[in-house]
């Protein structure tokens, strides 16, 4: 089996226990995230013999729960990362999202684009954030980290 297609995510899911209802950007954001992250992935637990993976990501206690799995719901393992020192690119990150939004209803282009360039620019951070809290549990690429730092993000938003 080909290095890419052992260790790689076939399943995603959040624990939905935790969050509240969404805006439809939200809930499109989270799709898309899904999506994109299950068409090409990389994710290598350290020490694993290989995939695929199932993860289930939640928050318990001001924890950021990686739940991983094998494709047959066996547990592989569960890797804890506390959320505070995410909790301000989060926070970043939702104010310039909301901006955003509403720039696209309401405001020129180039303001759009600012905002645009903004919001990819803490979508980054948060992404850089999460590698190096992975580093040394589990090896993501770039893009991998960048999805799975948006669905964090849906994951933060609580009642």
């Amino acid at each position: 089996m080909k290095d890419s297609a052992c260790f790689r995510l076939a399943a995603v899911e959040l624990d939905e226990r935790t969050v509240v209802r969404r805006s439809r950007q939200i809930e499109q954001e989270r799709e898309i995230a899904i999506y994109d992250l299950l068409e090409e992935n990389r994710f290598r637990p350290a020490g694993s013999p290989g995939g695929p993976y199932k993860l289930v990501l939640s928050v318990e206690e001001n924890r950021l729960i990686f739940d991983i799995r094998l494709e047959d719901e066996s547990p592989h393992g569960r890797i804890m990362l506390s959320l505070t020192p995410f909790r301000n690119v989060i926070k970043d990150y939702f104010l310039i999202c909301e901006s955003y939004f509403k720039a696209i209803r309401e405001s020129p282009t180039a303001q759009i684009e600012t905002l645009d360039i903004s919001r990819r620019s803490v979508h980054d951070e948060g992404s850089n954030l999460l590698i190096g809290r992975l580093d040394g549990k589990i090896e993501l690429d770039r893009d991998t980290a960048r999805r799975l730092f948006t669905l964090i993000c849906v994951l933060h938003l609580k009642g």
